[in-house]
């Protein structure tokens, strides 16, 4: 019985450290992303847009 609940202790150990360190990546990761600045609108080429300018002249 005292065997079963080392084995359990210790997975719960286990999941909190994975816990701990997969939170720890998350905030470095955002700090890292919102550290490049203002984010930008792509310009209209990437959105496949085609923009047709036409001049009529009546001369």
């Amino acid at each position: 019985m005292n065997n079963e609940n080392s084995k359990k202790k210790f997975l719960a150990l286990i999941t909190a450290v994975f816990s701990i360190l997969l939170g720890l990546i998350y905030l470095v990761l955002i700090a890292v992303l919102d550290s490049r600045g203002p984010m930008r609108p792509p310009p209209l080429e990437a959105l496949g847009e085609v923009v047709v300018v036409s001049t009529d002249s009546f001369e």
